[in-house]
């Protein structure tokens, strides 16, 4: 069998085929001389890019085809879709896989005190964040393309960094010249897909940050237990009434019911989810008080590092919650 759950091919084609011809149609919408498809066309581009992130997380955890290989092929594809092809798709699976196994944040450093170290760069990025310019996100993802050449440990990705450069280059450049508009407006899809993507992040643990993602797991992967897990996970649907709303996320709000049993393919986390919740609602954040949430803390939250336990969350409306965390930047 191709798949690996029979029931897995038509949501997943149609999950694909959706990427394909959003992403597609995005694209073509900056080409025309129509102003009014400019905002459509830039709302569908990033939305192909939140599913196709979404996809790729399914496929780190081999849900979608019966060999793994397969999965990973698919990851890999999808990685272009999302701009992500700078760093390995082996790299973002290890990084999500020890997020799940060690039951923290795990990176490869923490950028926090690093960062503050430059306090005029600091006071530039608040200023971005404030705009709602995901300057943090931004930066993340620059890191995979410069890390490999500042970090011994890294260098063996240069090659990859400078072919996908080159490539991306020579694409943009050459759209560029037929329309320039058009990578404007493919930026502002971009940060709008970071966007999107950070704040389902953000709001979904308060774990500690463990800075071993380069190293051998050690006696820091057995500090947490699975209680500890489920007190400090949390679920960010859109809408506990309209399911189908989920979608937009491709289910990926229904988390506690994810981190309960990793291998559950995306259409069937809202079945699960009430499987074992039923309507105890304890983990689960209204989505309004998230947006104020993510709307109040913008700024701070650039700076902030959760310990765990930390509560007082007021149903998420007080969640600060944590930057630089996304499964598709693999440092």
């Amino acid at each position: 069998m191709m798949m690996r759950y029979k029931d897995g091919f038509w949501p997943n084609f149609a999950a694909l085929v959706y990427v394909g011809v959003a992403y597609f149609v995005g694209w073509v919408m900056f080409f025309t001389d129509e102003v009014v498809l400019y905002i459509p066309g830039v709302l569908i581009l990033a939305h192909s890019m939140v599913i196709a992130a979404y996809m790729i997380h399914e496929c780190a955890h081999n849900t979608i085809f019966a060999k793994n290989k397969w999965n990973a092929k698919l990851g890999r594809v999808l990685l272009w879709f999302t701009g992500s092809c700078y760093g390995t798709y082996e790299e973002i699976r290890e990084k999500h896989f020890r997020h799940h196994v060690d039951r923290a944040d795990v990176v490869a450093f923490d950028y926090r005190p690093r960062l503050s170290k430059f306090p005029k760069l600091v006071k530039l990025m608040h200023i971005l964040e404030w705009l709602y310019i995901p300057a943090l996100e931004i930066m993340m993802h620059l890191l995979v393309l410069i890390l490999p050449f500042t970090m011994d440990n890294r260098r063996s990705k240069r090659k990859l960094v400078l072919i996908v450069l080159t490539i991306r280059t020579v694409i943009f450049t050459s759209v560029f010249i037929f329309e320039p508009f058009a990578v404007i407006l493919y930026a502002v899809a971009y940060m709008m897909f970071l966007t999107v993507m950070r704040f389902m992040d953000v709001h979904q643990h308060t774990y500690e940050i463990f800075e071993t993602l380069d190293q051998p797991r050690g006696e820091e992967a057995n500090k947490f237990d699975r209680e500890y897990e489920v007190r400090n996970t949390f679920s960010n649907m859109i809408s506990l009434r309209y399911p189908w709303a989920n979608l937009l996320m491709l289910n990926f709000g229904y988390h506690n019911a994810h981190h309960e049993k990793p291998t559950t393919p995306w259409y069937r986390l809202p079945a699960l989810h009430k499987e074992l919740f039923a309507d105890d609602t304890t983990q689960v954040f209204p989505f309004i008080n998230l947006l104020k949430s993510y709307h109040q803390y913008r700024v701070p939250r650039m700076l902030n590092a959760d310990e765990g336990d930390i509560g007082g969350l007021e149903k998420g409306r007080q969640f600060v919650g944590v930057d630089g965390v996304s499964f598709l930047t693999a440092h």
